[in-house]
């Protein structure tokens, strides 16, 4: 099995890998750079390659970008460009670095009035920015859409599976996010709840399309909309669906990415990780 978490590279990238060997991961989550402010990603060939021989050396595998808090592709002037031209450069720079892609809040479409449909106009916007990345890109790195969970765009499945099937590109992949699935009122904590959701997205997205898992607890109820981690165990979010995560045969071979707060709330540690691998039956090698 895969499981890490989204780790510090605080010092370098190479960091992030010592990081993960350090908590007990095999795979990871990094920033590109900061996520609250539009930089560069200018990094040198000698950089990328010592990041290359580390992860190889390490066996960390995959490994993924997590984009800017900043992003927001359904805008439509200078923070939709903005956004659109730093995913693009994120997508590359995976590519150099053999990271499988990367993780993209898509933003929202600022709404007044929640319960309103979205116009067609800033949907157009959306699939337009997000196109537009796509095309300019020659990489083969993935364009991974996580799931909101405080009703921004992508808090249920429907409206993921509409981007995915207008834009069609096997580029792009879904990534799920446990603590934003509890936010948005998808109950995974039955057997019959738990295969139900995951026949829906595979009829409605196509589960080959299902890259990476985000695990979290939730420190709010079911249904409540409000995305606030909790380490595993101390949330709202039933054990059982984490068992059946890592149980069942249709999720448990899928990347398993902790970003949960940690003992010190210093993010992902070895005792979250080690509690995670405690839900796989018979504690099976992760």
């Amino acid at each position: 099995m895969k499981i890490g978490g989204h780790v510090s590279t605080a010092g370098g990238y190479i960091n992030g890998l010592h990081k993960t060997i350090e908590i007990g991961g095999n795979c990871m989550q990094i920033f590109a750079s900061s996520p609250r402010i539009w930089s560069s990603l200018n990094v040198e060939n000698q950089t990328i390659q010592q990041f290359i021989n580390t992860k190889i050396e390490l066996n960390i595998d995959p490994i993924y970008f997590h984009a800017s808090y900043l992003i927001n592709l359904a805008d439509a002037g200078f923070i939709g460009q903005r956004s659109r031209q730093r995913i693009l450069e994120e997508m590359q720079l995976a590519e150099k670095m053999n990271i499988q892609g990367t993780i993209i809040h898509l933003g929202s479409y600022k709404e007044v009035d929640k319960t309103l449909p979205v116009s067609e106009s800033k949907y157009k916007i959306l699939i337009e920015n997000i196109a537009w990345v796509l095309e300019n890109s020659t990489a083969s790195s993935y364009f991974i859409i996580e799931n909101a969970g405080n009703r921004k765009i992508g808090w249920n499945i429907d409206e993921i599976a509409r981007i995915v099937n207008d834009l069609q590109d096997d580029r792009i992949r879904v990534c799920l996010d446990t603590c934003h699935l509890h936010a948005a009122g998808y109950d995974l904590s039955t057997k019959d709840k738990f295969t139900a959701f995951f026949e829906y997205f595979d009829k409605h997205i196509g589960i080959q399309k299902l890259e990476v898992f985000q695990i979290n607890d939730s420190k709010d109820v079911l249904g409540s909309f409000r995305d606030r981690h909790e380490n595993i165990g101390e949330g709202t979010i039933p054990n059982e669906t984490f068992r059946l995560l890592t149980n069942e045969q249709i999720t448990k071979y899928i990347p398993f990415i902790l970003e949960v707060p940690g003992v010190e709330k210093k993010g992902p540690n070895k005792e979250q990780i080690e509690k995670f691998t405690s839900f796989i039956a018979n504690n099976a090698s992760a």
